[in-house]
């Protein structure tokens, strides 16, 4: 479904992100992925490269602009095009209001927010240039309904929709979709470590009766990312069970 298409996907070195990553190469994409650490990176190409796939690697810091502009730069120049944009990398919050620091919330708004804008920043010429791309965000289900405590998590992802929405009218004429997938509760190493008390409770909030996989993630992010969603943009697709809480 994507043969030959570039893709950048920042992180992608484990969970949610990694099988995108992965998902993608399947497809047949050349993909370039993005984590926070030189040691997460290389560890995830060496994993692909077990699982027979070829990968690139980088770790720029998403909040330096020019750090950003001249991997995206050196990425373009060995492969002629950027096609597909994920914004996956993030950080999510849960302490209440009053425990959370101003520094906690600005850093989660710098990674969940200010990252993206940079990361599209840099890469909309290259993909004007070559008449077209596709832009994804890693949105939230809580970005639609809130969540309890952790305030600046959903208030980021409130930011990333609307991101969404202003580029994908910002950027249509120029053939550029731009959309955000919002998961709900997924199987990842996080939710994996709670216990079953913890777990058994969230199941029963989700009509289809289990937990997502990363899989089910992934294949939501491969579909926008494919000319199959070719009249798809400004949407904000929600992969979550039907979950509402």
């Amino acid at each position: 479904m994507l043969e030959n298409k570039v893709a950048i996907i920042t992180g992608g070195t484990r969970g949610i992100g990694l099988e995108i990553v992965r998902t993608f190469l399947q497809n047949k994409a050349r993909v370039i992925l993005f984590g926070s650490r030189e040691e997460s990176v290389h560890k995830a190409i060496l994993l692909l490269k077990k699982e027979g796939f070829a990968v690139d690697g980088y770790f720029p810091n998403l909040n330096k602009i020019e750090e950003i502009e001249q991997v995206v730069q050196e990425i373009f120049s060995k492969y002629r095009s950027i096609d597909i944009l994920v914004n996956n990398a993030g950080i999510s919050a849960s302490k209440k209001i009053e425990d959370t620091t101003s520094l906690e919330f600005e850093s989660i708004m710098n990674l969940n927010v200010n990252a993206i804008f940079n990361m599209c920043k840099a890469v909309v010429p290259f993909m004007k240039e070559n008449h077209g791309g596709v832009i994804l965000n890693t949105s939230s289900m809580v970005s639609i309904y809130g969540q309890p405590s952790g305030v600046g998590y959903p208030a980021s992802k409130f930011a990333v929709n609307g991101l969404t929405k202003s580029l994908a009218r910002e950027l249509a004429s120029f053939g550029i979709r731009v959309n955000a997938v919002a998961p709900g509760i997924i199987n990842t190493d996080m939710v994996s470590c709670l216990p079953k008390e913890v777990i058994d409770p969230l199941v029963k909030t989700i009509p289809l009766g289990r937990i997502g996989e990363p899989k089910d993630i992934a294949n939501a992010f491969l579909f926008l990312a494919s000319d199959l969603a070719s009249y798809i943009t400004g949407e904000i697709l929600s992969v979550d069970g039907a979950a509402r809480s």
